[in-house]
């Protein structure tokens, strides 16, 4: 089975970028979006169809803002939206699916750059998360959680971590919570299968033309709960594909 989770930065601008004649060519089972920028009643039959997929959207409240969506080729048992908390729910940031043997989680973590209100937000965000997928895993439940987390976990997941410190993305509250990802039982996939790999990223500023020079963050995830780890057959950054400041990355399960 092979999953892709992508930061499009705007679904539309994506696609006419060739966002589904990517996801043709990468033919995935399931395609999870983040930061899809587009409402319910926005969402074209072009955007919503996509041939050998059926599609999930959650949308925020605010136009043109946050969002996620789900392309999969496999019939999910349940579809839920949101993490039961009208704070973050609003903003259209968590589609899971129950596919029976595991529960796949597509979120797009707030970012905590703009205040130290969306700062506290962000980290509330975490706080909630923690407490939903640990609760998860506790009842013995198998998890995938995939998105732009929104924060480099080490230094090695940054191009210039010393000149970042100070910067939401790579604060050290902001990296305690990954820590306690990884205490709650998720893995990190990539670094399960790339453990000392550097200049390996996922997001890139347009603003300084950084995706030439490869001065990046790796802020793009697929962890897995304990009973999936073994199942971990491949895991890669897909850094040759365009259409977002992001690049999608890629599970791969036996």
């Amino acid at each position: 089975m092979r999953l892709i989770s992508w930061n499009v930065n705007g679904i539309r601008a994506a696609a006419g970028k060739g966002l589904f004649e990517t996801m043709a060519s990468i033919d995935a089972d399931i395609v999870c979006l983040q930061e899809t920028k587009i409402s319910l009643d926005n969402i074209t039959l072009e955007l919503s169809y996509v041939p050998g997929y059926v599609s999930y959207f959650h949308s925020a409240e605010k136009k043109g803002y946050s969002g996620t969506a789900i392309y999969t080729k496999r019939e999910p048992k349940s579809v839920s939206y949101g993490l039961g908390d009208a704070r973050f729910d609003t903003e259209g940031r968590t589609i899971s699916m129950d596919f029976g043997d595991f529960i796949l989680y597509n979120i797009y973590f707030p970012n905590g750059g703009q205040s130290e209100e969306r700062l506290r937000f962000k980290l509330s965000f975490y706080e909630k998360f923690i407490e939903r997928i640990g609760a998860e895993i506790q009842s013995g439940r198998q998890v995938i959680v995939c998105g732009d987390v929104n924060t480099a976990h080490r230094e090695i997941d940054l191009a210039r971590p010393k000149d970042n410190v100070n910067i939401s993305g790579f604060l050290p509250e902001e990296r305690a919570y990954l820590d306690r990802f990884e205490e709650i039982g998720l893995t990190d996939t990539f670094r399960l299968l790339h453990k000392d790999e550097r200049d390996a990223y996922t997001w890139w500023s347009y603003k300084t033309f950084a995706r030439s020079r490869n001065v990046g963050w790796r802020i793009d995830y697929f962890y897995v709960s304990p009973g999936l780890r073994d199942r971990v057959e491949g895991a890669a950054i897909l850094s040759s594909r365009e259409g977002s400041d992001h690049c999608p990355v890629e599970l791969v399960l036996k």
